[in-house]
């Protein structure tokens, strides 16, 4: 695999790894007892720290690329095992 290829994939990981993680640990102004500003939605976060999302993203990132790679190195599942036609054709 070139290093292009893992960089753009390790990309999409870290991407789809930031939106999972998003959601985790976030509290609304309500929930924190703080005061909201005029206009402001109720679902709004209060505690909203990228830095800490950015941790997590990599963490987890990191772990499923490296499931991934090793998959890839190893074939242990490959697309002939993904292709559940095969099941139904009888």
């Amino acid at each position: 695999m070139k290093i292009t290829s893992i960089i753009a994939i390790y990309g999409l990981f870290w991407v789809m790894s930031a939106f999972f993680v998003l959601p985790f640990g976030v509290r609304t102004h309500d929930e924190l007892g703080q005061a909201k500003v005029v206009g402001q939605a109720d679902s709004a976060p209060g505690n909203f720290s990228p830095r800490k999302i950015t941790k997590r993203a990599t963490v987890l990132s990191i772990a499923l690329f490296a499931f991934y790679y090793a998959n890839y190195m190893n074939g242990w599942i490959t697309v002939a095992d993904l292709d559940i036609t095969t099941y139904f054709s009888h």
